[in-house]
């Protein structure tokens, strides 16, 4: 058992891997394709510094790992089908099974490849592609000034004992200073205590404070019944507070590219100041489920390899794959979208998909494996 199971899982592994392989070489090409007309552009900080072909082959590659966590999944289940299928049409799954690989013990040796999977999607998406993300994106704000957020930058809130403060951070620069901070500080009753308009600020995440560089600062006094601005320039003011730049990243850049274990601190940090979650909580969720869905797949490619018929091709059954594999991710997203919208409970919205797609390939399972 040991060698048919060597055997099932070399042909497979190496099938996914033709398949990951093409689908990555796929991306890097529109990646690529993407970035042809940012070459030649010039630095507005450094006039000497000119985003080349080198620079964009450079974030093609750090954009790697990142597609590698989201094609994982597709590329499993068209890897299996293809592998298996091959299997079915040359007679040697039918040899395999006469020679004691049962229903079951076909499905526990998928199961068990799809877990290696599971760890590797987990690995990418959790350590390797947050990092080259955030290194592909201090790329591109060295030569292209800063990382932003449309016009209005990102938004924070922080709530203390006896007050809160709205931050408003505006880009982050290529060393990871924060740039155009505008904090709005408020009472316990909701009037206005101060404003802090700093040029830019850095994040002492060991002290628990920002360092604000040429800041304007306006304070309201209240005086014979009513609030008296008194405005002040400074050099440097150290602003106390939780805010870490793991939340900051979280703001600027796409939820769904940061660690599972940010998402969760911006969560709770969100929560703590009454705000809402309900979007990160469901990318948190699928950060959960999502390296599942390879399970998912094998369960779902296992059935092709009972359809052998020999008048057919690869082809219909890989389409037939690639066509089931889209119309996950597009379920995943739909859900997303509907549970952001509706407030569902965010485990829901993200288990949902899989959830679906499992009882489906368990029920073709039982339909086509073990009755017929």
């Amino acid at each position: 058992m040991k060698t048919l199971r060597k055997l099932v899982l070399g042909e497979l592994v190496v099938a996914i891997g033709f398949v990951t392989l093409a689908f990555m070489s796929l991306f890097a090409f529109f990646d690529l394709l993407d970035e042809l007309s940012s070459i030649g552009q010039r630095s507005p900080i450094d006039p000497d510094l000119v985003y080349g072909l080198p620079q964009a082959l450079l974030y093609v590659a750090l954009l790697l790992p990142n597609r590698l966590y989201e094609l994982l999944p597709i590329a499993v289940l068209i890897g299996s089908v293809y592998g298996l299928v091959r299997l079915a049409q040359s007679s040697e799954f039918t040899i395999l099974r006469t020679s004691g690989l049962g229903p079951w013990r076909a499905l526990k040796n998928l199961l068990l490849m799809g877990l290696g999977f599971v760890c590797l999607t987990v690995l990418v998406g959790d350590y390797i592609a947050p990092w080259a993300d955030r290194q592909g994106q201090l790329l591109k704000a060295a030569y292209r000034g800063q990382i932003s957020i449309g016009q209005t930058g990102a938004w924070l809130k922080e709530r203390g004992q006896r007050s809160q403060s709205s931050v408003n951070i505006r880009a982050v620069d290529a060393e990871g200073r924060l740039q155009g901070v505008r904090i709005f500080e408020f009472d316990d009753v909701g009037r206005i205590r101060q404003t802090l308009i700093a040029e830019s600020a850095a994040v002492d995440n060991a002290r628990g404070v920002w360092v604000l560089q040429r800041v304007e600062q306006r304070s309201f006094l209240a005086a014979n019944g009513s609030l008296q601005p008194q405005l002040e320039h400074l050099e440097q003011f150290e602003w106390r507070n939780s805010i870490t730049t793991d939340m900051i990243a979280v703001a600027l850049l796409r939820p769904d590219r940061m660690r599972t274990i940010d998402l969760f601190t911006y969560i709770r940090h969100l929560e703590a100041n009454n705000q809402s979650a309900q979007r990160y909580a469901i990318e948190f969720w699928r950060k959960v489920f999502y390296p599942l869905s390879c399970l998912v797949m094998v369960v779902l490619a296992l059935p092709f390899a009972y359809l052998h018929f020999r008048s057919k091709g690869l082809a219909a059954y890989v389409f037939a794959g690639v066509m089931i594999g889209i119309s996950f991710f597009l379920l995943n997203n739909v859900f997303g979208y509907i549970g952001n919208l509706r407030a569902w409970e965010p485990w829901v919205a993200a288990a949902a998909p899989s959830m679906i797609y499992s009882l489906a390939s368990l029920g073709a399972f039982g339909w086509l494996v073990l009755r017929r």
